[in-house]
């Protein structure tokens, strides 16, 4: 069980993160239209996995903004950005925010949460409670995680340079 921090103050989580070589876990989270998504449904895909607590918080929506940027607009890799977020809100924030793209996907946990705990990311207790810390993965064509971001602090960014250079190797 890993342990992050908000503001400085841990935050625990409950689960375990996959580590490179292992075989990516299932999750299920909803679309915008309210349909189910699997990670069965992107196989044979290139995937990043981008869990944030919430697309409403700065840092958050200024990552799925960066990613939408750069890794959306990359040939052959699908972007996935899961929040505790509903599809409604989801939606209306990509619409505002010009975020259209069929590479780059948005999966919310409100009725499943099945990815922050399988991935290792989902906080167990304090004010965040219920919500996932902030982490990427990337994981290739056969489901196998390739690179694992668990970002110490829930308000940092992750290392996009990083994260895009692991997904392109995979393409």
């Amino acid at each position: 069980m890993a342990q992050v921090t908000l503001k400085g103050n841990p935050v625990p989580l409950e689960g375990n993160i996959p580590q490179p070589g292992d075989k990516a876990p299932d999750f299920r989270v909803a679309k915008q239209d309210l349909g189910d998504l699997t990670l069965k449904d992107l196989s044979g895909k290139v995937k990043i996995l981008v869990a944030v607590p919430s697309l409403d918080t700065a840092v958050c929506a200024l990552e799925t903004k960066k990613f939408n940027e750069k890794a959306a607009k990359e040939n052959g890799i699908t972007t996935l950005i899961i929040s505790g977020d509903l599809p409604f809100a989801m939606k209306r924030f990509c619409s505002t925010e010009g975020i259209d793209s069929e590479n780059l996907i948005t999966g919310s946990q409100f009725k499943d949460f099945s990815f922050s705990k399988n991935y290792g990311t989902h906080i167990a207790a304090g004010p965040l409670a219920g919500l996932s810390a902030r982490a990427v993965f990337v994981v290739d064509k056969d489901d196998i995680v390739r690179y694992t971001e668990l970002v110490p602090e829930i308000g940092s960014e992750p290392n996009y340079d990083t994260v895009l250079a692991e997904a392109k190797k995979l393409v």
